[in-house]
């Protein structure tokens, strides 16, 4: 029999840790997190990582130092073992984020391994990134694989980069097997009030000290070259930092950079078998996914 495990997705911003939260604490259950920037340790304003966790357990939060990177398909492993930790300790498993290739590859199994490590052709394409930037990469991967470029984030230097030595490798587009019984929710909201709520947490991230933040991950060593700091909210600090734009440019880029991937992950989203819930109303909401959350273990 298949361990059941409930996904709470939807873009930022939308309140999904509150539902995973609420969810856990009355289905006894475990969260895993599903976000591809709060794994690293340091990286919390930025991230909206949830420092209070009202007593819930939380998987893959601070578990990885901000100069690590981590793929999907050890996102993958690492969390199908999480999936059996928690179900055979007799809790629920809750998977919460947002990073649609993560759920993807869990769902319905696929990930991008099947090639080993090449260090000189990454070398050679993060120069041709950085000449010609990230468009380039996209085409050289859809010279390559065409099918593989479809389905890419293109413009995810690491992902393209990852791919590209893939099918330069030929190597197989593994498909592991998918040996979980998902509830997938998607929690949306009406367009504009998310956005609303998207500008007023990044208004509220420099409240908190997101510039601080940043200027000490930078004094550690870190560049925009590190995976962690490619990610929004931090790379357009950088640029600010290095007097490359103005506050007020750095934050409405911002804004406009999480608005943009907001819709990129409501377009994932509708590509998904996934039960939509509206959380303009976030009472009802929460009585909404409870109910469907409760068929279902039932």
């Amino acid at each position: 029999m298949k361990d059941k495990v409930i996904f709470i997705l939807g873009p930022t911003a939308v309140g999904k840790s509150y539902f995973g939260i609420k969810l856990a604490q009355k289905f006894g259950g475990e969260i895993i997190s599903a976000d591809s920037v709060q794994i690293y340790r340091g990286l919390d304003i930025g991230s909206a990582k949830q420092l209070d966790t009202h007593g819930v357990v939380h998987h893959a939060i601070d578990i990885l130092e901000p100069e690590e990177n981590f793929s999907v398909f050890e996102f993958v492993e690492y969390t199908k073992q999480k999936i059996k930790e928690i179900t055979a300790s007799g809790k629920l498993p809750i998977v919460v984020g947002g990073t649609g290739l993560y759920i993807k590859a869990l769902t319905l199994g696929y990930n991008f391994g099947g090639a080993e490590k090449d260090d000189e052709l990454r070398s050679k394409l993060e120069r041709i990134a950085e000449a010609e930037g990230v468009e380039k990469l996209f085409e050289i991967l859809q010279s390559l694989d065409p099918e593989m470029a479809a389905k890419i984030d293109k413009f995810n230097p690491v992902r393209l980069v990852r791919a590209i030595e893939i099918a330069s490798q030929k190597g197989e587009k593994q498909t592991s097997e998918v040996d979980i019984d998902p509830l997938v929710i998607a929690v949306t909201k009406d367009r504009e009030k998310l956005y609303a709520d998207i500008n007023l947490r990044v208004d509220q991230m420099f409240e908190e000290g997101l510039l601080e933040e940043v200027k000490g991950l930078l004094a550690r060593g870190l560049t925009e070259e590190n995976q962690s700091m490619r990610a929004i909210g931090y790379k357009e600090v950088v640029t600010y930092i290095k007097g490359e734009c103005s506050f007020e440019e750095m934050s409405n880029l911002i804004k406009q950079h999480t608005r943009n991937y907001a819709k990129r992950q409501m377009t994932f989203l509708r590509g998904m078998d996934c039960t939509f819930v509206g959380a303009n109303d976030r009472a009802k909401a929460l009585e909404d996914i409870e109910k469907i959350v409760g068929d279902f273990l039932r």
